[in-house]
């Protein structure tokens, strides 16, 4: 079955642009226009018409998508949006990319077939360009994650502050030889948790070896990993700032497999709050998100544009909190 965004790739446009031609011409250059529909006629793409003419009646339906559905981070986001959303009569339908950026694109394709009256992004991986172009035609909203410049509703905490304040309490403890284990260095929330762990190190003039910035990919089992790896170098860190719980985990366990202690050995502080944090051994400090809320503002800010009213500001910042536990000790 030909898709429209086989008809895209093939026309070597977005799946935006395919949707806008086939809808309303009129808004599109004529050249566009005639690959499009060169493309269409190629692959005998068979659009959903009732879809078309359904676009402007309700369905009742927020979409949601998310990067990893184990990431227990999320539920808590979910928890938010569907107090919101149920108050005022909407069910949310789910959708788990499992860190595919084509997965991500395909979820856009329900919104286009007005399956879905909005969506909420929790992940933004795809091009900035096909979520601006989608955002001009469709009710969307970005937390957690954003698009940096764009002029799309987002929700989420500053990361690299709150990166830079994990750190900086490293410090406080005494540690100076500080490793980091980040999250995807392609993604944003990757970049700008490493930018607040180098501004903190910077500002308090301590030395950032390479080797102990080592990247994950937020999982428990890339922090179990990266761990190992700074174990092995002849001066291991005192402490470690790790961009997720899930992976601040992960590097509590490596450390204990080596027959050393968190955080007598090694201190470790993770990101998020995750719900397991408080009950890990040991506990675990970290930054904590807003999450409920960080849901609560994406699904107030998507009914607003779903029922066509004025956006205040476009990026809403929620406030984090550095929670202690028991994790991190003082440098010895």
């Amino acid at each position: 079955m030909v898709r429209i965004m086989d008809v895209a790739k093939r026309a070597n446009v977005s799946t935006a642009t395919v949707s806008r031609v086939l809808s309303k011409p009129e808004a599109v250059r004529r050249e566009t226009i005639e690959k499009v529909m060169e493309a269409v006629q190629e692959l005998n793409y068979q659009p959903n018409l009732l879809a078309r003419q359904l676009r402007r009646l309700e369905t009742k339906t927020i979409l949601v998508v998310v990067p990893d559905i184990t990431n227990t981070f999320f539920s808590k986001v979910l928890r938010g949006i569907e107090a919101l959303t149920l108050e005022h009569g909407y069910r949310v339908l789910l959708g788990d990319t499992d860190n595919d950026v084509e997965q991500e694109l395909e979820y856009l394709s329900i919104l286009q077939q007005k399956q879905a009256d909005g969506l909420i992004l929790l992940t933004a991986r795809m091009e900035a360009s096909v979520i601006e172009e989608m955002a001009q035609q469709y009710p969307i909203v970005l937390a957690c994650e954003y698009v940096e410049g764009a002029q799309i509703p987002t929700v989420s905490i500053d990361n690299i502050s709150s990166a830079r304040k994990a750190t900086e309490y490293l410090i406080q403890l005494g540690h100076q030889r500080i490793g980091c284990i980040t999250g995807p260095l392609t993604i944003v929330l990757g970049h700008d948790r490493l930018k607040g762990f180098r501004q903190a190190m910077a500002h308090n003039e301590c030395m950032i070896d390479p080797l102990l910035v080592q990247e994950g990919d937020f999982s428990y089992e890339s922090g179990f990993n990266m761990m190992t790896k700074l174990l092995a170098l002849d001066a291991p860190p005192t402490a470690v700032f790790a961009a997720s719980d899930q992976m601040a985990m992960g590097a509590v366990k490596a450390v204990q497999a080596k027959g050393l202690t968190v955080p007598d050995d090694i201190s470790v502080i993770g990101f998020d709050d995750i719900a397991f944090s408080a009950l890990f051994e040991p506990s675990l400090t970290t930054i904590a998100q807003p999450a409920y809320e960080i849901g609560v503002k994406a699904a107030e800010l998507l009914l607003q544009l779903i029922q066509q009213e004025e956006i205040r500001r476009d990026q809403y910042i929620l406030q984090d909190e550095l929670v202690v536990r028991l994790s991190t000790c003082k440098c010895r």
